[in-house]
């Protein structure tokens, strides 16, 4: 397998769910970026879990330690190394799981890809909390962006059947992005947010779980990033959000909805502001022919359910070979929507960052 994500900048992530430690390695950087580190901090505090009755109880502080690559506020250029320690596992949970596969997870891919060897205890490597290095990378890169004036926001656009507005395609307050980033639940109308939450409550006590989906805009992002065809925009954040565990779907601009529309409704006319390039519309999510067109890039990701719920389910036993019952015990998220905001966002940071300067290579 690899764990090496990235053209300019090279981004491995490693660990375990129950190992000692998770983290990152970053490469490339460019030397002289100024990190706050307690924003940084702040980021990854966005994705613990243990807050409240929404997530799993699983107490993890999720504070990093940087081993590498950082020196008296600036990064060196040299690769960035940060951990993060594991001090909440309980292995025991999971040891019926080494034969019994759960449905909706990765254990039985898993077990066949890796012929046996796989750590199962919670996920392992396949598990969401992978996502915390991912998400001090992300951090990393939305300071750099913003030193850059480039703005990274989502929002809970829909949990279940449950939905708020969408955002503004052709942009919206940074100051709005911020408020949602502050927010504990990411949502825009919190009458609504309350109801998403109240369905997630439902979820749980009845053994179950729900799912929704993320929307995120790039604000402030210059025409002519990315490339055509296998270096797309839409290509490499497609890449790097199927990275995410549990998303399943994604859609730029209106998405399908765009198979429904006319040439001549569904067209994102151009005009002069101020003397810039703009356009009247953003049907199509601010990239066209895989380059951004100077409109906000406006995607969309689709997260299923928590695959563990505490419902009993058909399964396999291996050690068996045949037909059984599993019924999953532990700590764990009735909905996960909430705290893949941050991560989300973080993947977003990072492919725009690292696509902003293979562009930089072709100026003249």
């Amino acid at each position: 397998m690899s764990g090496i994500f990235g053209m300019n900048l090279k981004l491995s992530i490693f660990g375990e769910s129950h190992g000692k430690s998770i983290g990152c390695v970053l490469d490339g950087l460019p030397p002289g970026i100024a990190l706050d580190l307690e924003a940084l901090q702040l980021e990854l505090d966005r994705r613990a879990p243990g807050k409240n009755n929404l997530s799993t109880q699983r107490k993890e502080s999720d504070m990093f330690e940087i081993q590498s690559g950082f020196f008296e506020g600036h990064t060196t250029g040299t690769p960035l190394c940060a951990i993060i320690k594991n001090s909440d596992q309980h292995s025991k949970d999971y040891s019926i799981l080494k034969d019994k596969m759960r449905p909706g997870h990765a254990d039985y891919a898993g077990y066949v890809r890796y012929q046996g060897f796989n750590d199962y205890r919670g996920g392992g490597h396949f598990s969401g909390r992978i996502t915390a290095p991912l998400v001090f990378a992300g951090a990393v890169a939305k300071q750099a962006l913003a030193q850059m004036g480039i703005i990274v926001g989502a929002h809970i656009l829909s949990i279940n059947t449950i939905s708020e507005n969408k955002f503004n395609p052709m942009g919206e307050a940074d100051e709005l992005l911020q408020e949602i980033a502050g927010k504990e639940f990411a949502v825009m109308d919190d009458a609504v947010g309350e109801q998403m939450q109240a369905r997630i409550i439902s979820a749980k006590a009845d053994n179950d779980s729900v799912g929704g989906v993320i929307e995120t805009i790039v604000q402030h992002i210059p025409a002519g990033i990315g490339a055509p065809y296998f270096d797309s925009l839409e290509s490499r954040l497609a890449h790097m959000m199927f990275s995410v565990p549990a998303v399943k779907g994604i859609e730029f601009g209106e998405g399908f909805a765009i198979s429904q529309m006319t040439g001549s409704t569904a067209n994102d006319e151009m005009h002069y502001v101020d003397g810039k390039v703009a356009t009247t519309t953003n049907h199509n999510g601010g990239i066209t022919g895989g380059i951004t067109n100077a409109s906000p890039v406006l995607f969309r990701v689709a997260i299923k359910p928590t695959p563990s719920i505490s419902r009993e389910q058909n399964t396999i036993s291996l050690a068996e070979g045949q037909d059984t019952k599993l019924t999953i015990v532990g700590r764990h998220d009735p909905c996960i929507v909430q705290r893949a905001v941050p991560v989300i966002e973080a993947a977003t940071a990072w492919v725009i960052w690292d696509m902003l300067l293979e562009a930089k290579k072709w100026e003249k």
